[in-house]
């Protein structure tokens, strides 16, 4: 069975760190592109990075500096590194398989992951 699972949402501080992970299973995850989108509360879902299968990798411009995408093959597992959080990173974050990286976003989707939340509060 194709999954994702992923991990590592918390309530944090802002300034401060989380990781999160994304795990395949069912699948070789380098095979495919692989993305993180995040959902505010009352916004539509959005691309935050994408990892191509050469390991490409692409972010958007509020998180640029800050978050880090990369791959680990041996674990099977896409990790979203997280740093400087701020108020408004706070979402629901999804992981997804998809087909190809248009930039940041992640296009083709088949396979998600069901979220984990993230909470930037003071």
């Amino acid at each position: 069975q194709v999954q994702l699972v992923e991990s590592g949402g918390d309530l944090v501080q802002p300034g401060g760190s989380l990781s999160l992970s994304c795990a395949a299973s069912g699948f070789t995850l380098g095979q495919s592109p692989i993305g993180w989108f995040r959902q505010a509360p009352g916004k539509e879902r959005e691309g935050v990075s994408c990892i191509s299968t050469s390991d490409r990798v692409y972010l958007a411009d509020p998180v640029k500096g800050r978050f880090t995408i990369f791959r680990d093959n041996a674990k099977n597992t896409v990790y979203l590194q997280m740093a400087r959080l701020k108020l408004e990173d706070t979402a629901t974050y999804y992981c997804g398989r998809g087909t190809y990286c248009s930039d940041y976003t992640l296009q083709g989707q088949d396979t998600w992951s069901r979220g984990t939340q993230v909470t930037v509060s003071s």
